[in-house]
Parts: C-alpha cells; sequence; structure tokens
C-alpha cells in the first residue's frame, strides 16, 4: 500500500509547477478545520479539506488529486495525535512540498494545545486494539476546544502573513463572540443531559460527554477498532439494563446492525451523530454541527 501511494504521489506530482498565488492556499485533513479556517482567514485564504465529513477521519483513500491539494498547500492543518497516520504521512511526502514537511512552519497539528483525554497510563500493545497513544483525537466539538483551534490557526496564519493580522484578529474575535453566544444557548439546551449514562460504538465521544457531563458506562467495542464478540455484546446488554442506560451514540460511518441490536435488547435508542462538518446536508459549519449534535441528543434522551 505505501509503494502504492508513493507511485500516485509521483504521477501526480510529476512536472506540475506551483503558481504564484495572492492567497494563502490551506489545506486540512477535516472538514470541521477547513471551516474554521475560512471563517479566520476570509479572503486572504483558499481551503481545502482532504476528507468528507461522512468519512471515517482514520481512513482516507489515497489519490493523486490529494497530493496536488498538498503540493501547493502554504499551510497543513492536521488534526495529530495519530489519527490521520494510516494514510496522510505519504501523501505529505510525496507532495514534495518542504512548507508543509512535519515540523516546517506550515505544518500546524491543533492537538499540541488541546487539553488532552484518555491519554493512556500503561505500555501500549497490539492486544489492546487501535488505542491512540498520544491520546483521544477526537476533540473538535467542544466550544471551548473550537476556541483553541480558531486561535491556532490565527496564529500561524499571521506568522505566513503578517500582512493579514489585523484581518485575521478581527475575524478571530468575530468567531469568538458568535462562539460563546451559542455556547450558552447549547449548554443551556443540554442541561438535562448532565449525570445521563450512555454507551457509544467507539470510544470517539470523551470530549462532547466532558462537556455536557454524560457519563460513558461502555463501548459497543470491547477495544478500539476491535469487532464486538457476542460475549461484549450479552455483558454490555446487561450492564445497560442495570444502569438503566437510555442511549447509545455512534457516528454514521459506523455499522448499525450491532447498535440497533443491543438497543432493542436493553431497551435503548440508537443515537446517529454528525463528527464533522459536511456529515450530512444539516451541517454546513461548525456551529450547524454542534446545533445537530445537540438536537438529537435531546431527541435520544426523551
Amino acid at each position: 500500500m505505501r509503494k502504492l501511494i508513493l507511485a500516485l504521489c509521483a504521477i501526480a506530482t510529476c512536472g506540475f509547477a506551483r503558481p504564484a498565488h495572492a492567497k494563502l492556499h490551506v489545506v486540512t485533513t477535516i472538514e470541521t478545520f477547513a471551516d474554521l479556517a475560512k471563517r479566520i482567514g476570509g479572503d486572504r485564504v483558499e481551503v481545502k479539506a482532504l476528507s468528507k465529513g461522512y468519512m471515517d477521519p482514520h481512513f482516507v483513500q489515497p489519490k493523486p488529486s490529494l497530493v496536488i491539494q498538498l503540493n501547493r498547500a502554504d499551510l497543513l492543518i492536521r488534526v495529530g495525535l495519530q489519527l490521520e497516520i494510516g494514510w496522510l504521512p505519504p501523501l505529505v511526502l510525496g507532495a514534495r512540498n518542504d512548507k508543509i514537511q512535519p515540523g516546517a512552519q506550515g505544518d500546524l497539528n491543533i492537538s499540541t494545545q488541546i487539553p488532552l483525554l484518555d491519554v493512556p497510563t500503561v505500555r501500549i500493545n497490539r492486544g489492546m486494539g487501535d488505542i491512540h497513544p498520544l491520546g483521544n483525537p477526537h476533540y473538535w466539538l467542544p466550544p471551548g476546544n473550537a476556541k483553541i483551534i480558531a486561535s491556532e490557526i490565527a496564529t500561524r496564519l499571521k506568522q505566513l502573513d503578517p500582512g493579514g493580522a489585523k484581518t485575521y484578529d478581527a475575524n478571530l474575535a468575530t468567531f469568538q463572540t458568535e462562539l460563546e453566544q451559542h455556547r450558552k444557548k447549547w449548554e443551556q439546551q443540554a442541561a438535562t443531559l448532565r449525570g445521563m449514562k450512555v454507551v457509544t460504538y467507539h470510544p470517539s465521544w470523551s470530549y462532547v460527554s466532558q462537556w455536557l457531563g454524560l457519563v460513558e458506562v461502555g463501548y459497543i467495542e470491547p477495544k478500539p477498532g476491535i469487532p464486538a464478540p457476542p460475549s461484549h455484546i450479552a455483558a454490555l446488554i446487561g450492564l445497560m439494563r442495570s444502569d438503566g442506560v437510555r442511549m447509545l451514540m455512534m457516528e454514521s460511518f459506523y455499522p448499525r446492525n450491532v447498535a440497533d441490536l443491543v438497543c432493542s435488547k436493553a431497551g435503548a435508542k440508537t443515537v446517529v451523530l454528525p463528527s464533522d462538518v459536511g456529515a450530512d446536508a444539516s451541517t454546513s459549519d461548525y456551529f450547524s454541527l454542534v446545533d445537530q449534535v445537540i438536537a438529537k441528543l435531546m431527541a435520544g434522551a426523551r
């Protein structure tokens, strides 16, 4: 697979010369970051996302078109914490763009400034499943983290384009004001969720659960990325019954058959949540994304 990716990279960049552009070319690994980069960058940036919001960001198909985007990029904004480790490194290498290589000024790993959850405290081995050894990378939904993400983007844009500093600062201030207004609304809407016990498919909702006060008591996957055997499913159903769990949270890209079976036996409801901008037609930007998450959680709780 690595040889195939590098071959695609060579084809895509062969003979390609990057033209001069007035705007900064920003490439992000997820669509939520793309939306935030557009809000902060305004007319001074051109932004593309490498994945779509309905995709599992752990697994993105390598294409020559992605290499071309990376070859043109002045700034690459990534989730980090090894979320993209299965597909991004060979694409960046093949793009032959020194600006965005790891550690370069055009490489922005947002996770370095995020207060991380689920950081392993024991030695990691293969038997533990697909655990992220540096911490949980699914951090971009809560408004506190969105504020950090936007601030980091603004800081890096100002470093790359000092002439646009006033624009970036003004756009950041506007976003922060709007974010605070939405945060108050979201927390008021979701106040009754605090203390509610839930189950999730994959441990990807930890940051949302911490923000809203949900209590995660179990997971469909016995270990991250590992299919559940019948014994685990039976035990999970028993746990949900005994703890009165009435909601199972999952993303749309995971199969629903096991989740629906568990919920039917446990007397709970499967709540399919969008996890990224562009997950469906109703999640066109960061604010509508979180709107939908809150609305679906409230509907599931009822």
